[in-house]
């Protein structure tokens, strides 16, 4: 039998899914990390996770991610920090971040950081994912 360029596609396109979009979860609360996981997953969403902000830079920068969620309130870390910092750097600026915390003023978190989004906790599952969608069919 001869493998044609058609089979092999076709076979590329059954077995590896490369529409799937790329979220990085960066989150201190590993409850919250298993649980996003398991539902972006189920939502047919590639899903690397994180409890690390130091890790957030370099996980953007191997993964290259089509959007991040970031909470605000890391152990070690600040979001919003993070966020900047993902914001000024050249290969990861352009990447869509959505911020996610209990905090209860939206407007300071955001006039701290250059995120692109906000999502409050507890959030509707539903609205999570209608939020990341918004951001990566923009």
């Amino acid at each position: 039998m001869w493998i044609t360029y058609y089979n092999l596609m076709s076979w590329f396109s059954y077995c590896c899914d490369f529409s799937m979009k790329r979220i990085l979860v960066v989150d201190d609360d590993k409850d919250i990390l298993n649980i996003l996981k398991l539902i972006l997953q189920m939502n047919g969403f590639e899903v690397m996770v994180t409890p690390n902000g130091e890790e957030a830079l370099s996980k953007s920068l191997s993964y290259s991610p089509q959007l991040v969620l970031l909470d605000v309130f890391l152990s070690g870390s600040d979001g919003r920090d993070i966020c900047n910092v993902l914001k000024g750097h050249p290969l990861t600026k352009d990447i869509p971040v959505v911020i996610f915390s209990a905090h209860s003023n939206l407007e300071d978190v955001l006039k701290v950081c250059n995120a692109d989004d906000f999502i409050s906790k507890p959030f509707d599952i539903n609205e999570l994912v209608e939020k990341i969608n918004q951001h990566l069919v923009a």
